[in-house]
């Protein structure tokens, strides 16, 4: 096992409240994320534990070990959550199903710092690379489509001001259906929209990369405004 969160108090199951039940059931969503983001040769489910049925309450890609909502916890997350580790190393195992899995257990806790749930995620080691690689693509890259604009990771709220006033420019500007004459306003408008002008000094750095006044840029905001 790797490094972890060394978690002091014994662990042990108990009964969940209806906020313990509630921050699991904000965390649904995460398990369709992951899933969509590795697709169908890699699971992730969603472990309640609560002592009165601890089990199974989310899962997607089930097909990969065959379970589905209800099951009940394995013995080998029972083992990593009295690990002592809040994250554990991914670990190999294999399943009923005969797959060979890599997989990594999170616990998830609640304000009293108290265990409610675990988070796993298992991939099928036995599955096709070329399969795997293809789940992982996106979609448009299937189907030979243009790419929308690549996501900048900023490192500060001047580079994602400025890439975001970049992103919406080209867009506009090559939009055949916008009027030429047009295209300034759409582009205000549309970083508008986006909260851009509540940031400090944001009309300034738009006028400068768009190429217009500052002052062309509050009278779209008032027209804007104005409806």
């Amino acid at each position: 096992m790797g490094r972890g969160v060394t978690i002091k108090a014994p662990m042990k199951l108990h009964e969940l409240t209806p906020t313990d039940f509630e921050i699991l059931k904000a965390m649904e969503i995460i398990v369709d994320g992951i899933a969509a983001m590795y697709g169908q040769h890699t699971e992730v489910l969603l472990h309640s534990l609560d002592a009165r049925n601890p089990s199974i309450i989310k899962i997607a890609n089930g097909h990969i070990t065959g379970r589905s909502v209800g099951a009940p916890i394995t013995n080998l997350a029972m083992m990593k959550l009295k690990s002592g580790q809040d994250v554990s190393s991914p670990y190999m195992t294999k399943c009923a199903t005969g797959k060979t899995l890599r997989s990594l257990t999170t616990v998830i806790r609640n304000g009293e710092h108290q265990a409610i749930g675990l988070l796993c995620i298992n991939s099928d080691m036995d599955a096709p690379l070329q399969s795997v690689l293809r789940t992982m693509m996106p979609e448009c890259m299937h189907q030979h489509e243009p790419s929308a604009t690549p996501e900048v990771f900023a490192r500060n709220i001047d580079e994602a001001l400025s890439s975001t006033i970049d992103s919406i420019s080209a867009e506009v500007r090559g939009n055949e259906a916008v009027p030429p004459s047009q295209k300034t306003r759409v582009m205000v408008n549309q970083l508008h929209e986006l909260g851009i002008f509540e940031l400090k000094d944001s009309a300034q750095i738009a006028a400068r990369q768009l190429g217009i006044s500052v002052h062309s840029i509050y009278r779209y905001l008032r027209e804007i405004k104005k409806g």
